[in-house]
């Protein structure tokens, strides 16, 4: 790897925490200049933040921070109180991951996360990169946290050509290099991060403003904007099915926990089929409980998880039967009590309007 000027790594990283120090921006879980992070607020945004942006994280942040404001008050809460929170953030893993990993820092280690990354990596629901962002931001640990801005600042500022994921040792190294020595770990981690979230930007990165221009190799090159380079994905499969929306007289509707394990694991739903790769045969499919009067809405709900795409025809009916697990009566008004996901929101949307539109 190589670059066009050559300035020395502690004069780079100097400049970097200068550029920070000016154009930090104000964040719900970040501790103003001069104040000791929490490390429950760091972990709690750590975990938010992982395939999920900052604007949708603030207010979910924000919630979380004030009913349970500390680790051992979120380790007392139901879980199901902790999902329906977390409804809506999607990667419902990471909220059950959350709560597990409340309970045991409060359990096994008195309310105080571990200092280090072996011992934040036993923990639940935290990987490498969650480990040395808590290490660092929380507790100064000379850690290097390398997420998908970091990937980026790195790929150009090297001009790493070889495409993600192929790239990530590469890059890894590259950013090892740069945070090597470093006084300040904690200020070091967010300003990389800061750099790739609002100069260093995927389209047209505003290199005019990067402290680090001089060495870019890729600007240097005219390369900036192509790169990181991905390889080409495989195209996802598609899984389909039917959801259905019972109502009764009450102005109420049917719902149910999902169990197992997996997706959507503890959290509620509309009644569903399998969701199966056929789309003629899971049009032929009955629904989980017997039901009269069923009628196809004429609408569908799609969704898009990490490995497949989903497609759900919504229909209608009636039932008295609640041998689901989890059963309960519903109306609009106290749906908020429960914890479910973005998918099965949209379908009672359409059925409460009852218009047969399709959806994405």
């Amino acid at each position: 790897m190589s670059r066009p000027k050559k300035t020395s790594v502690p004069e780079l990283q100097s400049q970097l925490l200068t550029w920070f120090s000016r154009h930090r921006r104000a964040m719900p879980w970040r501790a103003p200049k001069g104040v000791r992070p929490d490390p429950y607020h760091v972990w709690l945004s750590e975990i938010m933040l992982q395939q999920t942006t900052v604007v949708t994280v603030g207010p979910y942040f924000t919630k979380f921070i004030q009913k349970w404001p500390t680790v051992q008050d979120l380790a007392k809460a139901k879980q199901d109180d902790v999902l329906a929170a977390w409804a809506g953030l999607g990667y419902y893993a990471r909220a059950r991951n959350l709560h597990k990993c409340a309970i045991e820092v409060t359990q096994k280690h008195g309310g105080a996360f571990p200092r280090t990354i072996e011992g934040l990596l036993e923990l639940p629901g935290i990987g490498p990169y969650t480990a040395a962002a808590i290490a660092s931001i929380a507790f100064d640990q000379p850690a290097v946290a390398v997420d998908g801005n970091v990937e980026r600042v790195v790929s150009r500022f090297f001009a790493i050509g070889e495409p993600l994921p192929f790239s990530k040792e590469a890059i890894r190294k590259g950013a090892a290099e740069l945070a090597l020595g470093n006084p300040h770990p904690g200020d070091f981690t967010q300003a990389f991060m800061e750099l790739g979230a609002t100069v260093c930007t995927p389209r047209k990165p505003k290199c005019v403003l990067c402290p680090w221009r001089e060495d870019c190799a890729a600007l240097k090159k005219g390369i900036a904007e192509e790169l990181p380079r991905k390889a080409p994905k495989p195209e996802k499969p598609v899984r389909y099915g039917k959801v259905f929306y019972f109502a009764n007289g009450r102005g109420e509707f049917l719902i149910h926990k999902r169990q197992g394990q997996g997706l959507y694991e503890g959290l509620y739903q509309l009644p569903t089929t399998e969701w199966i790769a056929n789309r003629a045969a899971a049009r032929r499919l009955p629904p989980p409980v017997k039901a009269a009067r069923l009628e196809s809405l004429g609408a569908e709900v799609r969704h898009s998880f990490t490995h497949f795409d989903l497609i759900l025809e919504i229909w209608t009916g009636h039932t008295k039967n609640t041998v689901l697990a989890g059963a309960a009566w519903v109306s609009a008004e106290n749906l908020e009590k429960y914890a479910l996901p973005t998918l099965m929101k949209k379908a009672i949307r359409l059925c409460s309007q009852g218009k047969p539109a399709k959806t994405a």
